[in-house]
């Protein structure tokens, strides 16, 4: 019996992806583990890889196809000599990278129907039955936006209450707002929106709906770091260690300082995680993406550089796999490159806190009563204030302060 191939699920999140190229053709013999396909998800194009063995029937969904939902099918394989047109069942698509907390996610063909109290029947996707049981979420509250009216990951909210499930004459009575209209002028280009910028639209929007934002901002002197840094990069030429790399290196070891702030917001607790997975952004084309220094409390300066160069490169690449951008414990974000004095970031959720990091340059200081000039650098921490208040933020802030005007500490 032929096999319907499904579009896959490359992340615990991902809802729908963009079929990038097909790298098999109908007729092509496929034998399991051959790459079929890629797939580019908000952040990355991941390979996907055939799990049958067969001969590749119909395409059902052509390359460059974007929005294509999770659990589609995208093609026909047909087995054994079969014809395309046979009667079909279904092959399990990729299943799903596991989320930090342990939670198999099993991509399956169709969702399986749950009782509504009135006695119809509600469909949920398996993810969103997951996050709804995780989030102590009633799926018979929820209006779902999936085919014929499924209810799919992104339907179930985060806060744990649900969402009414409209009446036709509800969902008539309330029409969404009509957008505010943008008339092109003459000579203006139209940029469609692609994955990512959707993507990175809606988590920040998310972000500052949800997270009550607050900003401490305190100036470091980074002489005696530029010293160090220079000392450093003149001991060996195979690497080149940059401020930023020192700073990512400080932030991870103030994390073990005040531990409060490494900390994410859950609504039955507060999840304080024992590693500093630093997350930096790296500006790429079409958005941004926040690649992971793992257990950067562990790892040198060099190893902090050398691993951070590399996950720079495969980001603008789009060559990331979603585990090595998704999570993380806290942030940085630097625009001292470009001469940006301060500047307030948003919080990427599930992180309690973001550091914004501007320029060094040299300003006037008063110093033991008298005026001297020093290389100052402006940094802030935007902080979820369910997590922490001002007290906490500040204490992290004076251990960053100490680490980095003592620079020493950041290489013993």
């Amino acid at each position: 019996m032929p096999i319907d191939i499904l579009m896959p699920a490359l992340s615990p999140t991902m809802t729908e992806g963009r079929l990038a190229k097909w790298h098999k053709s109908p007729g092509d013999k496929i034998t399991s583990g051959d790459v079929i396909a890629e797939i580019e998800t908000d952040k990355a194009t991941m390979e996907y890889e055939a799990v049958d063995e067969g001969v590749l029937g119909d395409l059902l969904v052509a390359e460059g196809t974007e929005g294509v939902l999770v659990n589609t099918p995208i093609a026909i394989l047909l087995i054994d000599g079969e014809a395309a047109g046979a009667p079909r069942k279904v092959s399990p698509a990729a299943p799903a990278l596991a989320p930090v907390q342990p939670a198999p996610i099993v991509a399956v063909a169709a969702a399986q129907p749950m009782a509504a109290p009135s006695g119809t029947r509600l469909f949920a996707s398996p993810l969103a039955r997951r996050l709804a049981k995780e989030r102590g979420v009633d799926l018979t509250q929820i209006a779902g936006t999936g085919p014929h009216g499924r209810v799919i990951a992104r339907d179930v909210p985060a806060n744990g209450a649900g969402q009414a499930r409209p009446t036709i004459a509800t969902a008539s009575a309330r029409p969404a707002p009509a957008p505010v209209p943008v008339i092109p002028g003459a000579g203006d280009r139209t940029i469609p929106h692609d994955g990512m910028r959707r993507t990175v639209a809606r988590r920040l929007t998310e972000s500052v709906q949800t997270i009550p934002h607050f900003n401490l901002t305190i100036d470091v002197e980074i002489d005696k770091l530029l010293d160090l840094r220079r000392q450093v990069n003149a001991a060996d030429e195979s690497y080149k260690v940059s401020v930023n790399d020192f700073v990512l290196r400080a932030c991870a070891l103030a994390l073990q300082k005040v531990p409060e702030v490494n900390a994410s917001w859950t609504d039955a607790a507060l999840i304080q995680h024992a590693q500093s997975d630093v997350a930096m952004a790296v500006a790429i084309e079409g958005g941004l993406i926040t690649p992971i220094i793992f257990g950067a409390q562990n790892k040198s300066v060099v190893q902090i550089a050398r691993e951070a160069k590399d996950l720079a490169e495969r980001a603008r690449a789009r060559k990331l796999k979603p585990e090595e951008y998704q999570g993380g414990t806290f942030a940085v974000s630097n625009l001292g490159m470009f001469g940006v004095r301060t500047f307030n970031s948003i919080i990427n959720p599930p992180h309690a806190a973001i550091l914004s990091v501007g320029v060094g340059e040299q300003r006037p200081i008063a110093r033991d009563g008298q005026l001297a000039v020093a290389t100052i650098m402006s940094v802030t921490l935007a902080i979820d204030h369910r997590v922490l208040g001002g007290a906490e933020g500040a204490r992290w802030l004076q251990a960053f302060k100490q680490l980095i005007e003592t620079p020493i500490r950041l290489v013993v």
